[in-house]
């Protein structure tokens, strides 16, 4: 068994990268990049990882790969800072197995999204009760939402019964868009329940915005982690200024990142630049790069280096 980093909690801040799975140019996956990418983020000040998730192409790995994944991630990881893993999956008994799996072997909690079948908040707030009975109390999850994926809208008061049913749930991962109103709600709701931590996605976009709302920090993929973690300590540290100017020297790219539908090519490409891994592969079906898009990759890198270099 890997050595275990604290349970996430109610409490926990700060920047869990979401990362990427590496593959080789066939397609295979790559450990050797995996531990170079876990050494690149957590040499960028990453306070956890999250894998398996949208972003790491969890639904094109097979049930043996994800687990030989999983097991080297917190081999690697060693119990340095906590790692959640994503669990969402069609199958009730199937995702409750795997959560077990992830927290024998040493993950810090798992996150789980709404089915897309689910079209009532009435059929969330059974979903995750039904998953809450049958994970058990020491299973701490994050909920996320993100509706312009799943397809599945849950409004504040359903979250809150989620939260209130399931003793289990301890984040929320905001991924609503727009949804800093629901975040700044969910947020004074602290005063009447117990605190949920609130890590925000959307590759970081409204970082800035998110932490003034109120949000503990970033669970979401960018290729240069060391920005959200900037952003992040500032605005703890009280000087929203200097994390809004820190945000502003990447933003080009994170646009440029964020774009619906090429945004993991376009991060496994930087990944790849930086050295923290050695192919760019994304598994079919997914996009490719064409050579227009190389070379803005190029500029965008080449001017956010000279302004780092100006400081």
């Amino acid at each position: 068994m890997s050595k275990t980093a604290k349970p996430i909690s109610g409490d926990s801040a700060g920047v869990y990268v979401i990362a990427a799975t590496p593959f080789d140019d066939q397609g295979a996956l790559d450990l050797a990049s995996t531990d170079s990418m876990i050494d690149f983020y957590l040499g960028a000040g990453a306070d956890g990882l999250t894998v398996l998730g949208m972003m790491g192409e969890a639904g094109k790995l097979s049930p043996e790969e994800s687990t030989k994944f999983l097991n080297h991630v917190l081999a690697r990881v060693a119990g340095r800072v906590p790692v959640v893993v994503g669990v969402s999956n069609a199958g009730t008994d199937n995702l409750v197995s795997f959560a077990h799996q992830c927290m024998d072997a040493g993950a810090a909690g798992v996150m789980i999204a709404p089915l897309g079948t689910l079209r009532t908040e009435e059929q969330v707030v059974g979903y995750f009760t039904e998953i809450g009975s049958k994970l058990g109390r020491d299973v701490p999850v994050v909920l996320q939402d993100f509706p312009q994926v799943t397809g599945v809208v849950m409004s504040v008061p359903t979250i809150e019964r989620v939260i209130e049913g399931c003793p289990q749930v301890v984040s929320f991962k905001h991924e609503d868009s727009p949804g800093l109103t629901k975040l700044s709600a969910l947020r004074r709701n602290d005063e009447k329940r117990r605190r949920i931590s609130i890590l925000v996605g959307n590759s970081g976009l409204f970082l800035p915005q998110e932490l003034a709302r109120g949000a503990d920090g970033a669970m979401t993929g960018f290729a240069y982690p060391e920005m959200m973690v900037g952003v992040c300590r500032a605005f703890k540290a009280g000087d929203a200024a200097r994390g809004e100017d820190i945000f502003d020297t990447y933003l080009p790219l994170v646009r440029y990142e964020a774009q619906p539908g090429l945004g993991l090519a376009i991060r496994k490409e930087v990944l790849r630049r930086r050295g923290a891994i050695r192919s760019a592969q994304v598994r079919a079906p997914g996009p490719k790069l064409t050579p227009a898009d190389h070379a803005e990759i190029g500029a965008l890198m080449k001017r956010l280096e000279d302004k780092l270099a100006r400081g």
